[in-house]
């Protein structure tokens, strides 16, 4: 494993120096990666059996006794984290200590990974954390500063090294594609009696072990933990071998649990004839298991908080719908309403109504704050292009490729609210992410009768 930097003593003259370079590097054992086709492998691998991960009940006998049975498949693209500022650090190797100035989100690692490179103990880097300018999991990695230590060790001086966008976007620690097929059985009174859930993406664990293929039980805990409590389920690992670096993006496998089970939820609703909220309630409500009580009544409780702030049951303009969407993640409970209008091929969000319950809440404004903050991302994820990957190398490269939301691209109304404040405080940073998407894909349907069951949402 090598590189090729050139050293100046401005950012500009180091930029054209290296503009000028012509560089060959090998092409290595992903070569041929390509997204498109990746994808499509994935969804073949969840639409068949796969590896047991949880199973409970007799999902065969629900299926057999089932007056309705559904199947959909949903599909997820890589996401690049996109921070305003890109990876940044500079570093200072000396003969007696190691100075690091970076913006990061894990100063430890930095210390392990700088000390175990330069042959140090990880107490004697010293390492400055900087403003962050944005992470959402990208700046836990710490491969921009080992650059920055690698530079100036061999230099024997302070080196500062900033990527630029490009690099950035096109060196990433991605979150996963996915493919999840499921299947579910309702019985004469509407009830969902049986649940299939068959997941493939490649796991982030595959970045530390290229033995990892496919999820672990763990990674599919959300599943198989779901606070619906279907009395019958089964859950399968499907064969994801990892092509790229996988890494933590904000909510992580979250997005795509959060996408598939609400979006199916919505599709089961109206194969069974009944009204979206209503089916929603009536899955937690159908849930007796013990352990689940307060799973189940903080769910419901910001399903139901979520829909009133809707105003969920009022008369809509034509090609106007609303969707919802709830999920639980990082110990708290998010749902959220969507108004959405389609035009076209055009998505405009009007207005989502948010309502949370992460316990008791210390200071509002930054939540709040933090909530608006996932209304957007989500609407960028949901709305935006993919990183794809052609001959092993990403296509994208800036904005101009793989854009983030606009400002007036966003919502002209996001409405917050909390309940649940007499629980403990619990996460309040990521649990907004997963459940923007469904609701957005939920309110497409309502409003022009189209499913969207891919990320990003893509109307055809």
């Amino acid at each position: 494993v090598g590189g090729v930097a050139v050293v100046a003593d401005n950012t500009w003259i180091a930029e054209q120096a290296l503009a000028k370079l012509q560089i060959e590097f090998e092409t290595g054992q992903n070569a041929s990666y390509d997204t498109d086709e990746y994808k499509k492998q994935l969804v073949r691998n969840v639409e068949v059996p796969a590896k047991v991960a949880f199973e409970k009940g007799s999902l065969d006998k629900a299926f057999e006794e089932a007056k309705l049975k559904h199947a959909a498949t949903y599909v997820g693209g890589h996401i690049s984290h996109s921070p305003i500022e890109p990876m940044a650090s500079l570093v200072w190797v000396q003969k007696d200590k190691c100075e690091i100035w970076a913006s990061t989100q894990d100063p430890e690692t930095i210390q392990k990974t700088v000390g175990a490179y330069l042959g140090r103990k990880p107490e004697d880097i010293i390492v400055h954390v900087m403003m962050a300018g944005g992470a959402f999991g990208r700046k836990f990695k710490c491969d921009y500063v080992q650059e920055a230590a690698a530079l100036s060790k061999a230099l024997g001086a302070p080196v500062q090294l900033t990527w630029s966008r490009e690099e950035d976007t096109r060196t990433g620690y991605y979150h996963s594609c996915s493919a999840q097929h499921i299947e579910a059985s309702v019985d004469a009174k509407a009830n969902v009696t049986g649940w299939l859930h068959r997941a493939a993406f490649p796991a982030i664990a595959a970045t530390f072990n290229p033995a990892v293929v496919q999820p672990s039980a763990d990674d599919l805990d959300t599943v198989s933990k779901h606070p619906y409590g279907i009395e019958n389920m089964r859950v399968e690992s499907g064969l994801a071998p990892a092509h790229t670096r996988i890494g933590w993006f904000r909510s992580v496998y979250n997005i795509f649990w959060g996408f598939a089970i609400n979006v199916f939820t919505d599709e089961l609703a109206h194969e069974a004839g009944v009204e979206s909220l209503q089916f929603f309630r009536s899955i937690y409500d159908n849930n007796k298991n013990a352990e689940q009580t307060e799973k189940v009544k903080r769910s419901r409780a910001v399903l139901d908080k979520a829909a009133k702030m809707a105003g969920w049951d009022k008369e809509l303009p034509a090609n106007h719908g609303m969707g919802i969407a709830v999920h639980h993640s990082f110990a708290s409970y998010a749902a959220m309403v969507v108004h959405a209008e389609v035009i076209g091929k055009v998505i405009k969000v009007h207005r989502v109504d948010c309502a949370v319950d992460c316990g008791l809440v210390l200071n509002p404004d930054i939540a709040t704050a933090q909530m608006e903050g996932a209304v957007v991302m989500g609407m960028s994820l949901a709305l935006n292009p993919e990183i794809s990957f052609k001959n092993g190398a990403v296509v994208n490269s800036n904005f101009h490729d793989y854009p983030i939301l606009e400002i007036g691209e966003a919502p002209a109304e996001i409405n917050v609210e909390f309940v649940g404040q007499n629980y403990r405080s619990t996460g309040i940073g990521e649990p907004g992410v997963p459940t923007l998407t469904p609701a957005l894909a939920n309110a497409i349907y309502a409003a022009c009768g189209k499913r969207c069951r891919s990320i990003p949402l893509k109307l055809t």
